[in-house]
Parts: structure tokens; sequence; C-alpha cells
């Protein structure tokens, strides 16, 4: 006897019905897995009250690219399991955003602050409060729904989406790769946190694969394999003992 689940994924009984269990399960991984890289480096910030070695464009980075994944879901609708994917990293990006703003306000010195609607590019990305980011995410967000139900009936258009989506996602260790390099050290950067950003990828890219996923997203999980390496290489080169913290 059949018996569906919310995911999509039959469980049978018999060597069928294990496969299917595994399958689900790996599923279950896909939509939650990908917080958990995060949790050690939002304890790693709450320990030390400081954002210094956590570059906030990285949720920059998740934010932009789980939304254009939605609407390229709408306009190509591949595995449900990777529109629960980025419902879920959206709202992970968003409390380590709320953190990082408490974290800020608590350290800040200065009295100027900068808002989403000084629309000043100078301080894009470096607003003083929560409530900006939320509208930057809120604008972004009804942009694009406008451009995709506009343009919903072209191939051509969802398929740019598709690829914008998860190049934008590829370049997600790029900002903390950049931080790395100015600072010349990786201090308050969690190490367990790019060790499961790069098992997190090999994982992902290896359920791309198997799934038939569209190309996008297999190009995706490469180059984020390649650049998780680099913040590695980092790690060594700037020496692990002197300039990091295994948060």
């Amino acid at each position: 006897m059949d018996t569906e689940v919310d995911l999509g994924v039959d469980i049978e009984a018999g060597p069928e019905g294990s496969w299917s269990l595994l399958s689900w399960l790996a599923s279950c991984f896909m939509v939650f897995g990908g917080v958990v890289p995060y949790i050690p480096q939002y304890q790693e910030i709450q320990r030390i009250s400081n954002t210094e070695g956590f570059s906030t464009r990285v949720c920059l980075v998740l934010l932009v690219a789980n939304i254009l994944r939605i609407f390229f879901w709408i306009g190509k609708q591949f595995e449900m399991t990777l529109l629960l994917q980025s419902l879920v990293m959206i709202g992970t990006m968003l409390a380590m955003l709320h953190l990082c703003c408490t974290v800020q306000t608590a350290n800040r010195v200065s009295t100027k602050q900068h808002h989403f609607t000084d629309l000043d590019l100078r301080y894009f990305w470096s607003w003083s409060r929560f409530e900006d980011y939320l509208m930057f995410c809120f604008a972004f967000t009804v942009l694009c729904a406008f451009v995709t139900f506009l343009f919903l009936d072209s191939v051509l258009f969802v398929e740019t989406l598709g690829l914008a989506a998860v190049l934008t996602e590829a370049m997600l260790g790029v900002p903390q790769l950049v931080q790395n390099f100015q600072n010349r050290s990786t201090r308050g950067m969690s190490i367990k946190m790019v060790l499961l950003w790069t098992a997190g990828d090999v994982f992902k890219t290896t359920y791309f694969v198997v799934n038939e996923s569209p190309a996008q997203f297999w190009l995706c999980g490469t180059m984020q394999i390649c650049i998780d390496i680099a913040i590695l290489l980092q790690v060594c080169y700037y020496g692990q003992d002197a300039h990091t913290k295994y948060g």
C-alpha cells in the first residue's frame, strides 16, 4: 500500500520502499541541511558579540538567489524539495541578519544611522536597522514578481531567470573570501561553517545529478565547491592557530 509524503516521495514495502525512504530522507536533508552551516557561525557571533569575521553579504547573496529561485520554480516547476529549501534558507538568512543588526547596534559608537530609504549606494547593505533589510527583500520580491508575470510565457526568460538564480547562489562564498582577504585573517569566521558548506555543496551537487535537476543547479554546485575550497586554503594560508576561531 502506497503512502504519499508531502515531499512527493512514495514509501512502499520491500527494497523499492527502502529506496523511497532513503530518497525521502535525502529530500529532507536538502530542505533543512542548508541551515546547519550557519548554526556554529550564529553561536560564534553570540559568543564574541562581534560580527567582524562574518560577511553579511553572504546573506544578501542567498536572499537574492533564493527569491529568484522561487520565481524560477513558478516558471518551471521542478522538485518541490528545492522550493521548500529556498523558503527555509530565506528564513535562516533573515535570522542571521537580525542577530548581526542586534550585535552591531549594541556595539555602535557613532549616532549616525543609514537606512534603505536613504537610497545611498555607498551604504548599500550596511543599514542600521533590521527593518531596512526586510524592506529591501520586500521591494526586490515585488520587482521580481512584476517582471516574472510579465514574461512568464517566455521560455528564454524563465531559463535566464534560473541561470541568474543559480549563478548568484554560486557566488555565495565570494563575500567571505573577499572579506578574509581584506582582513588578512579568518578570525571570527567559523571554520565549521565552511566545512559544512563544503560537505553540503558536495551532497547537493550529487543530489542534482542523480535527480536530473535542471543543469543550472549542478553547475552552481560545482562552482560553490571550488569557492569553498578556496576559503579553506585561506584558513591554511593565514594560519589556523593565530588567526581563527573554531566556533
